[in-house]
């Protein structure tokens, strides 16, 4: 697998570029600007892109979408419980940004789904509190996990549909994955679940 990251949007939100070296079958995580440099990125490999995965509906992670799918014609996919968020732009918070951004999502995921790119498995782990239908997908290794658990810190919850016992839950489930898991969060740096395990003041 290889992995290409872009931090798009006002927000700075970290997109990933995840695909197969042999199929060239590609997901894309949370594109939450202009893709432009997504689509360089798939046209220079040569990739086809099959999912543009949501890990939750909040306007900093979708302002891409559109643009991305018109293009590609990959498979948007998010899990079901925020996939109202997508179709209401007071919910996804765009309106607050001055935007009305409208997803059409294809696939509503559900905790266990697993998703196949090229030979490799994508298991999405439903994660909530930051938002009711927050996940995390895991795949060799590695956890995309939008803004459920960042470096150092843990997604907010005092927005619409956040719930802090809820998250509690979702981190006490990650945690319990290999510390050497590599951890890409939806802002900020990479890191690991054992690095969090030690240094995380909100895993204590």
């Amino acid at each position: 697998m290889r992995l290409q990251q872009f931090v798009l949007g006002e927000l700075e939100v970290n997109s990933y570029l995840l695909w197969d070296e042999e199929t060239l079958e590609a997901a894309c995580f949370d594109p939450g600007g202009s893709p432009q440099e997504i689509l360089a990125e798939l046209t220079q490999n040569k990739l086809g892109l099959k999912y543009i995965l949501l890990t939750h509906g909040h306007y900093d992670h979708i302002g891409g979408v559109n643009e991305l799918k018109a293009n590609t014609g990959a498979l948007v996919a998010i899990h079901a419980a925020d996939a109202a968020m997508l179709a209401n732009p007071e919910l996804n918070l765009s309106a607050l940004f001055g935007r009305q951004i409208v997803v059409k999502p294809d696939q509503l995921l559900t905790d266990g789904d697993v998703l196949c790119l090229g030979g490799q498995m994508l298991k999405i782990n439903h994660t909530p509190g930051h938002t009711p239908g927050g996940i995390s997908v895991s795949t060799s290794g590695l956890l995309f996990s939008g803004d459920t658990l960042f470096a150092g810190s843990i997604g907010r919850t005092d927005l619409p549909g956040g719930d802090q016992a809820t998250l509690n839950c979702s981190l006490q489930r990650l945690v319990r994955l290999p510390d050497e898991t590599r951890v890409f969060p939806g802002h900020g740096p990479e890191t690991t679940i054992g690095r969090e395990k030690q240094l995380n003041p909100f895993l204590k």
